[in-house]
């Protein structure tokens, strides 16, 4: 497969015609993610794939390995995974911080059979219902050295019956033999480097999946109310990682940078599948990633030390990265992506201001793969999150009453729709002998995906988000889904009507609040429901920080509840409360403008305006500062 043929031009939004004009299936992509793996070792055997920090503080120290020992280890790893009785339609769990031996389980488990990452911070009830779902009898956890918590789940699952078998990983730069093994009774426990060496490194004979066939389960719907696990093909991941790697437009030798989860389908399909496509180099973040204090301390030395071309992030990485001071060479970072939820115009500037370098934004969801659109940065489309991937359809539905769906021309906002090989073939309802039952539980018709977004697309096929349909609350890049709040608010008797929305906030960019209704003559307080609502909520990233009583919930023209109202009041008090101490501070109002929450700032002409700017910036706000 020639260059030309896998790599087009992609630099401009008129390239996707020229793109488009040859099938995907012409395009040479492997068939599997352990297709990648392998092409990856044979064209850049020698090229350092992967490099792992132990921390933010101690950056200097790495693991590297090239691409030839990465699949040598893989194979290793998926070598033990069958000796542990996983076969091609067997779930692997993973639940562990990111570390050097968490990579090669995941492309391992995906290998051999199916991985199912799970965030090791929900509550123990909902990591077993996933586990349940999966049908996974293995789990790939973290070693106590690395996180305690991972022998806790270990624990807990091995009591409910759910898991055979414990593999354990070590902390990035272990050195020595390893701990003795926690003893869990019925459980065989090793730890996965152990197993592993006892394998050759020749190539898993029965690894190349075909692209119809499962490689991951995601979690997704939030991580409070009833859990789903998105089933990925193989198709989907390998397609998306290739719809990166060419929109991405950088060099072979261009180093990424990687600081998510790898139980985040960004992780996985952006800063490792797109890589080895590529034969980029990648540079992993500690255990912490982006909630490491030291990785911020000397994030510009890190860019400067490692050669950082590109990254991904929120925008609240991106505001707290703007107020820190450049104390490094950082010429190489040319590329640099926010996602996951609106950037303000604000974080933008002051990124570009302190930086030179142009923040674009991504749009995606983990029921198309990870990524459906991508924006241009010398090519902007004000008001855009970006243009749709190439090979990926988008349409724009008006949904009646009755389920049905009536196309709407470009420009008119309505629900957004996404198909392509990359959406995928549905949520595990349950698992027979014969693999898994998926069921698209209404997201999908004749090959479209209801997004639950709410958008309008240009002819350019740029869109313009205009809402979350389903409202969604992202804590720390997880969801939260508003609708488990709002029910437990509604069981208290004295709630007529109840909103849960996001709340700025400096640490984990969002956090639950609500807006309720009361009955005439009802005595109980927001204080009293904040309460109630956490007796109700059994995760607790869920529970609301705080419940107002307003006179109604916010409508639109056709009765619908507008939530935008509710957002730009939260951002409200979230500010007011952050300068309740600053000298100057009038009034802080907040306000929807062009459909978005913007927050108005009021200050004495005296006051010192350079202080309040960085207490808002930290918050990721759309603000305006006005003089009385």
């Amino acid at each position: 497969m020639s260059t030309d043929m896998m790599w087009p031009a992609a630099r401009t939004p008129q390239d996707i015609v020229a793109i488009e004009e040859i099938p995907l299936d012409r395009r040479g992509l492997p068939a599997c993610t352990y297709d990648v793996v392998l092409r990856a070792a044979r064209l850049w055997p020698e090229r350092t794939a992967v490099t792992v920090l132990p921390d933010g503080t101690d950056y200097v120290r790495s693991a590297r390995r090239t691409f030839g020992e990465l699949a040598d280890d893989v194979a290793r790893a998926a070598k033990a995974l069958r000796q542990c009785g996983v076969g091609r339609r067997d779930a692997v769990l993973l639940i562990s911080p990111n570390c050097d031996e968490l990579i090669t389980a995941t492309l391992a488990a995906q290998a051999a059979g199916i991985a199912a990452p799970i965030n090791g911070s929900l509550s123990g009830e909902h990591i077993a219902e996933l586990a349940r779902l999966s049908g996974a009898r293995v789990l790939i956890t973290a070693a106590p050295e690395l996180d305690p918590t991972g022998v806790q789940h270990a624990s807990g699952l091995a009591d409910a019956g759910l898991i055979d078998t414990v593999l354990l990983l070590r902390p990035t730069l272990a050195d020595g033999t390893p701990n003795s093994l926690p003893d869990l009774p019925a459980v065989t426990v090793a730890y996965l480097s152990v197993l592993a060496a006892d394998h050759d490194a020749g190539p898993l004979a029965d690894g190349q999946a075909d692209s119809t066939e499962l490689a991951a389960l995601f979690h997704t719907g939030g991580t409070t109310g009833t859990p789903k696990l998105a089933a990925h093909t193989h198709g989907n991941e390998v397609a998306d990682a290739w719809m990166v790697a060419l929109s991405a437009d950088l060099d072979e030798d261009a180093v990424v940078f990687a600081a998510l989860p790898l139980f985040h389908v960004n992780a996985l399909i952006v800063t490792l599948l797109a890589p080895l496509l590529r034969g980029q180099p990648v540079v992993w973040a500690g255990p912490l990633g982006y909630r490491d204090m030291g990785l911020y301390q000397n994030f510009w030395r890190v860019v400067e030390h490692y050669s950082l071309a590109a990254m991904s992030a929120v925008p609240t990485v991106y505001a707290v990265l703007a107020q820190i001071p450049v104390d490094a060479e950082i010429s190489t970072l040319t590329s640099a992506v926010s996602g996951a939820s609106a950037l303000p115009d604000t974080v933008r500037q002051d990124f570009l201001d302190a930086t030179g370098v142009k923040l674009v934004e991504g749009y995606g969801l983990t029921e198309a793969t990870c990524a459906s659109a991508r924006s241009f940065p010398d090519h902007p489309r004000s008001g855009s999150v970006g243009q749709r991937m190439p090979y990926q359809q988008l349409k724009v539905v008006e949904v009646g009453d009755d389920g049905s769906w009536r196309e709407l021309s470009a420009g008119q906002i309505g629900t957004l729709a996404i198909s392509g090989p990359t959406v995928f073939p549905g949520y595990v309802t349950a698992r027979t002998e014969g693999g898994y039952v998926l069921d698209g539980r209404g997201v999908l018709r004749d090959g479209w995906l209801d997004t639950g977004d709410l958008a309008s697309v240009d002819d350019d096929g740029f869109i313009h988000l205009a809402g979350r349909a389903k409202d969604l609350i992202i804590r720390g890049g997880h969801n939260i889904d508003p609708a488990v709040i709002e029910d437990a608010l509604l069981a208290h008797p004295d709630v007529t009507a109840a909103a849960a929305v996001a709340r700025p906030d400096v640490h984990s960019g969002e956090v639950p609040v609500g807006f309720v209704t009361v009955r005439h003559g009802a005595t109980v307080t927001g204080e009293d429901l904040t309460s109630f609502a956490a007796e109700h909520i059994s995760e607790r990233a869920a529970t609301p920080k705080a419940v107002t009583i307003i006179d109604a919930i916010p409508v639109t023209d056709v009765g619908k509840p507008y939530k935008v109202p509710l957002r730009a009041v939260a951002a409200e008090h979230a500010l007011t409360e952050a300068l309740a101490e600053e000298p100057g501070v009038l009034q802080v109002v907040g306000q929807v403008s062009a459909g978005a929450p913007l927050v108005v700032l009021t200050l004495e002409q005296a006051a010192d305006r350079a202080a309040v700017e960085r207490a808002v910036k930290s918050f990721a706000v759309t603000y305006e500062i006005r003089h009385q």
